[in-house]
């Protein structure tokens, strides 16, 4: 086993056992831990690790980024909550494209799922070069193309801003 294995169950590991909470059951806990040996191994079968660097060198940038991402995730909720909760529906859905920088395939999967989690926007298809994505309203669609996100993770990707 090489270190990026052992960096990668350790970091799978404590995602686990954060979000899980699930620390003395005496059934969860082997599953939780046999799940993080099949993700490594999979993770290695399938070639993904080798193109990895290891992910606890990840963890500053992450510490930067995650924190961030909340902020967008609760502004853009209460955003969504507002025309829900609205007696006039004013939203205007569409479908846009989003150019990105990122080079990597954790960077644009990051980026992509980070849409994804923001309220108001849904990835709908990845490329190279671009993302196409839906929007519910003008205020998604601007804040998603304004660049913010993707320059972000392109600082969490390891690249210049």
């Amino acid at each position: 086993m090489r270190k990026s294995d052992l960096s990668l169950a350790l970091v799978l590991a404590i995602i686990w056992l954060l979000f899980s909470g699930l620390w003395t059951h005496p059934i969860i806990v082997p599953l939780g831990a046999a799940s993080v040996v099949v993700s490594v191994w999979l993770s290695r079968r399938l070639g993904i690790v080798d193109r990895l660097e290891h992910p606890l060198s990840r963890l500053g940038a992450g510490l930067r980024y995650w924190p961030w991402l909340l902020v967008q995730i609760f502004q853009s909720s209460t955003q969504v909550a507002r025309h829900v909760l609205s007696p006039t529906l004013k939203i205007k859905p569409r479908i846009l494209r989003l150019p990105i920088t990122q080079q990597t395939d954790l960077g644009r999967a990051t980026l992509a799922n980070s849409i994804t989690l923001t309220p108001g926007t849904t990835s709908i298809h990845v490329r190279k070069n671009e993302i196409w994505f839906y929007a519910l309203d003008e205020g998604s669609a601007q804040g998603t193309l304004s660049g913010e996100m993707d320059r972000r993770v392109r600082r969490f990707e390891g690249g210049k801003s």
